[in-house]
């Protein structure tokens, strides 16, 4: 693979979780130097205060880290309207459908992602890849 690939907020999160196999193969996505948005980084920040129980001082000092890892892209405009035709042809939530878009307007070609269909190609470009199907 020699194309961009962006990491869901799963695979973040699974850097940092108790299984080891999933934190092992989540290293190795985010060693690559993924593309993650804006979204990624706040849903990772509130799954750490909520779910982990992080402190504020942890949960922002392991944003800071992850987005000195990653390439993030912001949310504007264009995510928001190019999300709103994946949500309507692809029948995905909202808050995938702003991944989705985030990582096709990124030029990525594969979107790593545990949430949704394992090998689905979308707009003929990129493809899903769940790291963890074969576990």
């Amino acid at each position: 693979m020699t194309g961009l690939r962006f990491a869901d907020t799963n695979i973040v999160l699974y850097s940092i979780g108790k299984d080891s196999g999933k934190k092992e193969a989540a290293r190795s996505i985010l060693a690559l130097r993924p593309v993650i948005s804006a979204q990624v980084v706040n849903e990772a920040v509130n799954v750490c205060l909520r779910r982990f129980a992080f402190t504020p001082e942890q949960a922002y000092a392991f944003a800071d880290a992850l987005m000195r890892r990653t390439d993030v892209r912001p949310l504007d405009e264009a995510t928001i309207r190019r999300s709103a035709d994946i949500a309507l042809r692809y029948r995905f939530s909202n808050w995938d459908s702003l991944i989705v878009a985030a990582a096709l307007l990124a030029g990525c070609d594969t979107l790593y992602s545990e949430d949704m269909q394992h090998g689905q190609v979308i707009d003929g470009s990129m493809t899903i890849v769940n790291p963890f199907a074969e576990m």
